[in-house]
């Protein structure tokens, strides 16, 4: 084995590494992301709501569907009664909740349908990993999810 087999063969390791790691930033590089710019003293939004004079944290950790529907009907409620500019509602996945967030997601739609409302739904990154691990690949999210480092450092944060 000459110096050619291993130069070929590091290559060929190059590239599956690249292809590998392209492949599961892909699953996500869609999705707005708070991974390279979280600050835990100063929480970021995707949605501008500079008006907003209430706040609610609806937190997502159960793969129940009924759970989601609630959770859902209870942030569109919300929402209702006080104005789409008066509050700022977050509902924030993870664990087995992360389901709720994924593109296959028997919720997806409606998802996508409140985020046009003004509510912002976050995926935990450690859950993504987590089930890319075991799955192989990294979970594919609702084009509306946003990726926060971690679920629960998130609801401290809010």
């Amino acid at each position: 084995m000459g110096n050619n087999y291993w130069a070929h063969l590091a290559r060929h390791i190059l590239l599956v590494t690249a292809l590998l790691v392209g492949s599961a930033t892909h699953a996500y590089a869609d999705n707005p992301s708070m991974m390279k710019d979280f600050n835990f003293e100063k929480p970021a939004f995707i949605h501008d709501l500079p008006f907003a004079k209430y706040k609610l944290v609806l937190q997502v950790s159960s793969d129940d569907q009924q759970l989601w529907a609630l959770t859902l009907n209870n942030a569109q409620n919300v929402l209702d009664n006080l104005g789409q500019g008066n509050v700022r509602i977050v509902v924030v996945a993870y664990g087995p909740g992360l389901l709720m967030l994924l593109k296959n997601s028997p919720v997806a739609e409606r998802l996508a349908a409140q985020n046009a409302e003004g509510i912002e739904f976050d995926a935990c990154h450690v859950t993504m990993e987590g089930m890319a691990k075991k799955l192989g690949d990294m979970p594919v999210l609702a084009p509306s999810a946003v990726i926060v480092p971690g679920g629960v450092v998130r609801v401290m944060q809010l």
